[in-house]
């Protein structure tokens, strides 16, 4: 029982590092319209605007592994706590729009590196039967910070606080912030990155704390020790290569439709759209906040029974949802236009919690439990970093075009694109994304032919 509280409190520290990614993400949604007032943004550098944090998380999955190897997942998870306090400080007093547009930058890489090396971590000191609940905890504290973003955004605007409104919209991050790095101290480093620098009593003493499968930790360090053995073997092995053909495939896809699904877009814009349905500015934010909710609550149910009923079942429940919802908002816009009867805005925000409730079930709770196992335990850092890196490419891809697609083509063929693209998801998931539920890290990379 000890070790269950200890195994869990330190994924939930861990998972902190989701909630700032979630919170990062969301809080700008509520700053967009004072933004593009003050700096007399276009729809294209509003765009870049939002785009500006997920230009650094591109950067931040990409160059986190090599660290990450070296140093430990516990020392840079520590570091990304000190990039997130700096973004949000920053934030909240730059003085013009190219120190905005830095400090997001910082964030962003911040974000980034979460999105790789808090799974990864909580992978590493999980037993097989509840890494998927525990690595979703990096997910659940993703949809909490966008609830907490959306809820602080609200809570802001209703106190009228004139020109600075925003900056304390980002300020507030700072305290999450400070409390994630103070946290961390108490984590231990991973077990599988010890015994990989040789420090097999530390990673002995961890994995006893922590506990196994099958409650032996010798057999535990016998069966990393023998993955360890063939990494050090292969260490000058290419990663693009036949041999990781499979999960490379896999992550590069999955990585894709998280995004292809618009719900960044959706995030970052949630008042925006609602606006456009017919909703009034303080209406939009608490809107945006319903969506967070649920959100929260759909991925709650998700963690629940994703190592009951696996990762596939999920992402096809999930797909369908999607496929429903996004053709629903876009049937909205091209019924109404910009001419929204109170029954439009109800039928938009109806298709935006769906829509939300989908991606929480499906994606949002699969994607970065799926990614973090089916790398072999020797390029799991880089595995993890292209999933990430595809991830954010397309989100930033997607964020960037958003408004200007929508004031030029209009928002319906922007979410009847999503809506193609879903159903894309629904046949890869059908007939290419394998079961992992339950399987021990060590084995998933036999079940894909690589030894």
């Amino acid at each position: 029982m000890k070790s269950h509280k200890m195994l869990f409190r330190n994924a939930i520290v861990a998972a902190l590092g989701g909630l700032l990614f979630g919170f990062d993400t969301a809080v700008i949604s509520g700053t967009t319209d004072a933004l593009q007032a003050l700096y007399e943004l276009t729809s294209q550098s509003k765009g870049f605007t939002v785009a500006s944090a997920l230009i650094g998380t591109i950067l931040g999955a990409v160059l986190v592994g090599k660290p990450t190897d070296r140093f430990g997942r516990r020392a840079v998870l520590i570091v990304l706590a000190v990039f997130y306090f700096v973004s949000a400080v920053g934030c909240g007093f730059a003085w013009d729009w190219y120190s905005l547009l830095f400090f997001r930058f910082l964030g962003g890489l911040a974000v980034g590196g979460a999105s790789v090396v808090s799974p990864m971590y909580i992978a590493e000191i999980s037993p097989a039967r509840i890494r998927g609940r525990l690595v979703a905890l990096a997910q659940f504290n993703i949809v909490l910070g966008i609830l907490l973003a959306f809820l602080s955004n609200y809570v802001i605007a209703t106190m009228h606080l004139g020109e600075s409104e925003w900056r304390w919209m980002f300020g507030v991050e700072a305290f999450p912030a400070a409390a994630f790095f103070f946290l961390l101290f108490a984590n231990p480093e991973s077990p599988r990155w010890l015994i990989g620098k040789g420090r097999t009593t530390e990673a002995r003493q961890i994995l006893t704390e922590l506990g196994t499968d099958a409650d032996d930790v010798d057999k535990e360090v016998q069966v990393i020790e023998e993955s360890i053995h063939l990494e050090r073997d292969l260490s000058h092995e290419p990663f693009y290569c036949a041999k990781y053909f499979t999960p490379i495939s896999l992550a590069v896809m999955i990585a894709m439709f998280n995004q292809l699904s618009g719900i960044n877009a959706i995030l970052y814009y949630a008042p925006n759209v609602f606006k456009m349905a017919g909703a009034a500015a303080e209406s939009a934010m608490l809107q945006s906040a319903l969506i967070g909710l649920t959100n929260l609550i759909f991925t709650m149910l998700a963690m629940a029974v994703i190592d009951l009923f696996g990762r596939k079942k999920l992402m096809l429940v999930g797909s369908i949802g999607y496929i429903i919802s996004l053709g629903a908002a876009a049937a909205a816009f091209y019924y109404y236009g910009k001419d929204f009867s109170p029954l439009g805005g109800k039928i938009v925000l109806g298709a935006i919690i769906l829509f939300i409730a989908a991606h929480a079930f499906g994606q949002g709770a699969v994607i970065w439990v799926f990614i973090s196992e089916i790398f072999p335990n020797r390029v799991r850092a880089r595995g993890q970093a292209l999933g990430a890196f595809t991830h954010w490419i397309m989100a930033a891809a997607i964020s960037w075009t958003f408004p200007m697609i929508a004031d030029h083509l209009g928002t319906g063929h922007v979410f009847a694109f999503y809506a193609v693209m879903m159903l894309f998801q629904l046949f890869w998931v059908l007939f290419m994304m394998p079961e992992t539920k339950g399987i021990p890290l060590e084995e998933i990379q036999k079940k894909f032919g690589i030894e």
